[in-house]
C-alpha cells in the first residue's frame, strides 16, 4: 500500500487518481480558481468583521500558545472555545514540538505567553508513513535525494505527545514558568473531544 492510499479515505478510491493528477498537472487555473474563491470568501468576512481593541494586542489575552497539527479537519479555536486575539495557534505535519519551538520562544519572549498546549490527533496522516518511504515517495515525484531527513512520522500518538511535552520540559529554552503549565492532549476529529493525556 502506497503512502497515498493509506492516507485517503477508504470510501473514495478514485481521489487516489485524483490527486495524482492534480499532483503532475497542477496549472495556473487551479490557482486562479483559488485565489478567486479566497477572495470571495474574504470579502464576506470583511463586510461581518469587528475587532474589540482587546482583540488587536499583540500578547495573546490567554497568554497561550497551542502547537497541534495542519490537518485540515482539526479548528483548534472552534474546538478550544478561542476567539480572536485569544492565542497564539502553531500548526504543522503532527503538531511537533521540535518544529514549533522557534515560534515558542518568540511567543514567549517577545509577546509574554506562559502555557503551552500540544495536541495531537487521532487517525492522524503522520502514523501511515515512515521516514524510508518519504524518502523513496520523493525521489520518485522530485529526483531528489531526501535521505537525510527526518518527516517526524508518528509510531504512537499517545507516546509522540508524552516525548513532545517531556522535550519542552526539559529544553533550556523553555523557562520554568512554562514548563510547569505545558500540557498534552489528543483531539478526536470524529467527535471532536479533547483528552488530557500528560
Amino acid at each position: 500500500m502506497t503512502l497515498i492510499t493509506r492516507i485517503l479515505p477508504r470510501k473514495t478510491p478514485s481521489l487516489l487518481s485524483t490527486l495524482r493528477a492534480h499532483f503532475h498537472s497542477a496549472t495556473p487555473n487551479m490557482t486562479l480558481n483559488l485565489e478567486s474563491s479566497i477572495v470571495a470568501a474574504n470579502e464576506g468576512y470583511v463586510s461581518k468583521f469587528s475587532a474589540s481593541d482587546e482583540n488587536l494586542l499583540l500578547p495573546p489575552v490567554k497568554e497561550v500558545a497551542v502547537v497541534t497539527c495542519m490537518d485540515t479537519n482539526i479548528m483548534p479555536a472552534s474546538a478550544l472555545g478561542f476567539k480572536l486575539g485569544d492565542a497564539h495557534l502553531i500548526r504543522n505535519g503532527g503538531g511537533s514540538a521540535r518544529e514549533a519551538l522557534r515560534s515558542l520562544v518568540v511567543s514567549q519572549q517577545l509577546f509574554g505567553t506562559k502555557a503551552i498546549l500540544i495536541i495531537k490527533h487521532t487517525d492522524c496522516g503522520m502514523t501511515t508513513f515512515d521516514n524510508p518511504t518519504l524518502h523513496g515517495t520523493i525521489k520518485k515525484n522530485l529526483g531528489v535525494d531526501a535521505d537525510g531527513e527526518d518527516f517526524g512520522a508518528i509510531e504512537n500518538i499517545e507516546q509522540a505527545v508524552r516525548d513532545d511535552v517531556e522535550f519542552l520540559k526539559t529544553h533550556k529554552l523553555i523557562p520554568e514558568v512554562v514548563r510547569g503549565n505545558t500540557t498534552g492532549w489528543i483531539y478526536d476529529p470524529k467527535t471532536g473531544k479533547l483528552t488530557k493525556v500528560v
